[in-house]
């Protein structure tokens, strides 16, 4: 039998994530073995912000690389890092069942968005994140916030801030949930596209590796994430502009909110689109979001 080498970013969400497929694998009678790839995006940690110098590929492109070369045969990500189209010699193998997708607010000494006094700072690298948070408290201000999990937590715990906003997903799969004060509804604060799924890259025509994922592939999650990715390319849009998809079922069908903001938070636009069409209803909540303006809000940032 054959070994599945899994390519993974050196991070402490990015292992937990990579071993998390793996220990499935291996269940499944796999033998795994796990290669620790570093990024552009993990060595760029300070210094500058994401919106300044883009974010395309910045987590993932060495691990491509590897993955081209043959070196590794799956690479996981956090989907929310991948680009809506993937290049050519790669595809979306198997999409897990997704966990929370929702944002949540972490502070040592306020337990709530509502309990933060005025003025108050929060940090958070998110372009969305800080346009949502100024539409919901224009008061408050946005700083700036980078590292990984523990390094923001770290910062918090110095004061550095008063609160700062994170994925769920990430604090729960790392047994941090008891920092979260409170996690948002997608209605007040719509989370970006393919938050709190994971994604299993694989080379296009690797049949063996693809067979062994299938398993893998949750057809509810696979649903959601094409509608919102297909929302998100019809925007023109990454993860580091403030736009948030949501997909989620709705009775017998399946609802997408959708939001684009100014990055000063002076504007807020949103639509919502139900059936059962995933590219439909990506396409659908994307026109509307056009329609009423968001081409415009997105050419400002």
């Amino acid at each position: 039998m054959s070994t599945l080498r899994i390519g993974s970013r050196g991070s402490q969400l990015a292992l937990w994530q990579s071993n998390h497929i793996a220990d499935l694998l291996r269940a499944a009678g796999h033998l795994v073995r796990l290669t620790i790839i570093k990024t552009a995006g993990d060595r760029l940690q300070e210094g500058v912000t994401f919106a300044q110098v883009g974010s395309k590929g910045m987590f993932t492109k060495e691990i491509e690389e590897a993955l081209e070369a043959g070196e590794i045969d799956l690479a996981v990500h956090s989907l929310k890092d991948l680009p809506t189209e993937l290049p050519e010699p790669f595809v979306l193998a198997a999409t897990p069942v997704r966990v929370d997708p929702r944002d949540a607010l972490v502070s040592e000494r306020f337990t709530s968005l509502a309990a933060l006094p005025h003025g108050a700072t929060v940090g958070t690298s998110s372009l969305r994140r800080q346009s949502l948070l100024r539409t919901l408290r224009p008061d408050l201000t946005a700083v700036e916030f980078r590292g990984n999990v523990d390094t923001r937590l770290r910062k918090l715990a110095e004061g550095q801030v008063d609160a700062i906003l994170l994925a769920a997903a990430g604090l729960d799969r790392l047994d941090k949930a008891e920092w979260i004060r409170e996690r948002f509804s997608p209605e007040q604060m719509c989370p970006a596209a393919g938050q709190g799924s994971l994604a299993i890259e694989t080379r296009k025509g690797d049949e063996a590796t693809a067979a062994a994922l299938a398993f893998l592939d949750d057809p509810a999650t696979r649903f959601a994430i094409t509608a919102e990715r297909t929302a998100l390319a019809a925007l023109g849009g990454g993860c580091q502009v403030p736009i948030g998809i949501h997909c989620r079922p709705f009775g017998r069908e399946y609802e997408v909110l959708g939001a684009v903001g100014e990055s000063a938070g002076s504007r807020l636009i949103r639509a919502r689109a139900t059936g059962t069409d995933a590219i439909q209803l990506g396409t659908q909540v994307a026109s509307e979001l056009l329609t009423m303006g968001a081409a415009e809000l997105l050419e400002l940032i």
